[in-house]
């Protein structure tokens, strides 16, 4: 029968989904109203929709390889309880083996990309997830990275994937020589590789602060400009990979410790979950209580 507009809306309110995806169980259920809702809850959208107003800023990075190409991404849940279960890694290796084979260019692309071949898309295994594990699940960013087969990915995860870093290097495939480089990108957090990648910009005002610091403490200003350049080195110190003291051997530098081994930093990528995002307020007591009066 005919799908109306009334019809879409009485089905929106019932189960709080989106009006295409009310469309689309009514049509696949010849207008049945009773059959919508439960083609809805099959396929987790009436839990997921009534989830998407909550915040979702605890999760896990994750990381796949697959031969020259690596995906590191993040996936939120509502609480770091959830990251422990077995279908919430699940999820994990899953979204981790299709980015990395897929390798679609953004979130939204990959949302709507079938997964396995069984005409479920990502956005919709998702969504069944999120009605097996009761919380707002998210899948936030992701990176791909490839290499040739004689570069070497490092790949490392943090505190059970609160921090996820992943690195390519140039001239090695020894993986465990990379994946020392990502523990010390995970631990130190820097933001270039090299200083040659810092902009002109973010430099000359670093140089105006420091020229002004030192001229503040009434430092002579023939030796300013001296001074200015030592401070710029520990700068550069911390915000350089390469120029870093390098995490397991403090005595020397990232950069001594890569061309010893012959090897080129050609980039890494870091995150942290939730960083940048709204954490929730909740206390523990208070969280439990909320899941308890909504069982």
């Amino acid at each position: 029968m005919a799908v109306t507009a009334q019809m879409v809306k009485a089905l929106r309110e019932k189960t709080g989904a989106g009006m295409m995806d009310c469309k689309k169980a009514l049509q696949e259920t010849d207008g049945d109203i009773e059959q919508a809702i439960e083609y809805l809850r099959e396929k987790g959208i009436s839990k997921a929709a009534k989830k998407a107003d909550r915040v979702a800023a605890e999760g896990s990075t994750h990381i796949e390889v697959d031969g020259n190409t690596a995906v590191l991404f993040e996936l939120n849940c509502e609480t770091d309880f959830v990251t422990k279960n077995d279908q919430f890694k699940n999820l994990l290796s899953e979204l981790g083996k299709h980015l990395v084979q897929q390798k679609p260019a953004s979130v939204e692309e990959a949302m709507k990309q079938n997964l396995h071949g069984d005409g479920q898309n990502v956005e919709e295994f998702i969504n069944s997830n999120i009605a097996k594990i009761g919380e707002k699940l998210s899948l936030r960013r992701f990176v791909i990275a490839e290499k040739s087969d004689n570069d070497a990915f490092g790949a490392y995860i943090h505190m059970g994937g609160n921090i996820g870093a992943l690195s390519v290097l140039e001239g090695t495939t020894d993986s465990d020589f990379a994946k020392d480089i990502s523990m010390h990108i995970a631990a130190v957090n820097p933001r270039y590789v090299s200083r040659d990648e810092v902009a002109t910009e973010e430099v000359d005002k670093e140089r105006e602060v420091l020229k002004t610091q030192a001229l503040n403490e009434g430092k002579p200003e023939k030796i300013v400009e001296k001074m200015v350049e030592g401070r710029l080195g520990k700068f550069f110190e911390e915000i350089c990979l390469l120029e870093q003291s390098f995490v397991k051997d403090p005595d020397q530098k990232v950069k001594k410790i890569a061309e010893a081994k012959g090897a080129t930093v050609k980039g890494f990528v870091r995150y942290q979950v939730g960083e940048g995002m709204e954490k929730r307020a909740d206390n523990f007591a208070e969280e439990v209580m909320s899941q308890v009066k909504n069982k």
